[in-house]
């Protein structure tokens, strides 16, 4: 498998947009129902803009087709889309502030192959880069066990309310980076 990782560009949002909902309803229907998964698309799963600008959000292509991406933030915001309501666009402060873990989603047809894995190590050295020391995530149910395996400490747990009434079930989970990546 030929495979390279870059920063996400503007362009890359369309093929997001076709990525981002095949992997949340093949990946996550054995965690969530229907209603769920398709109330998250467009407020909690999709596509932030912001991210992209800020050169924090990382696609894996195999031959120029995008399989994976996720990425980290230096903003307040916690997850979810362009659209989501929890948006906060604040700066955080990497001398008192974990950087966030966000968005990320693999094609099912390229899930458990070390992508998530690989986008993780390449946020964790950009924010460690950046000046971050720890770091905060708010997981699926699904992402949980890949965080957990990388050195995540799950908290909270609570629901995100959906536009179409129902909740989904998230955890918050932490880490502090080691001294050296």
């Amino acid at each position: 498998m030929t495979i390279s990782l870059r920063q996400a560009v503007l362009e890359d949002v369309p093929a997001l947009e076709r990525l981002i909902p095949e992997s949340v309803r093949v990946l996550q229907h054995g965690d969530y129902t229907h209603e769920q998964m398709e109330g998250a698309l467009g407020t909690v799963f999709g596509v932030d803009r912001q991210l992209i600008r800020d050169g924090t959000y990382f696609v894996i292509e195999e031959h120029s087709t995008i399989v994976a991406c996720g990425g980290w933030s230096k903003r307040r915001t916690p997850f979810g889309s362009d659209h989501t309501p929890a948006k906060d666009d604040t700066e955080l402060d990497p001398l008192r502030e974990p950087a966030k873990i966000r968005a990320f989603f693999v094609h099912p047809s390229h899930a458990r192959r070390g992508l998530g894995a690989r986008l993780l190590d390449a946020c964790e050295a950009a924010s460690k880069a950046r000046g971050f020391t720890r770091l905060e995530l708010t997981a699926t149910l699904t992402g949980e066990r890949l965080y957990a395996r990388y050195g995540f400490q799950a908290g909270e747990r609570f629901e995100v309310p959906l536009p179409n009434g129902v909740g989904l079930p998230v955890v918050k989970m932490f880490k502090t980076l080691p001294e050296s990546l």
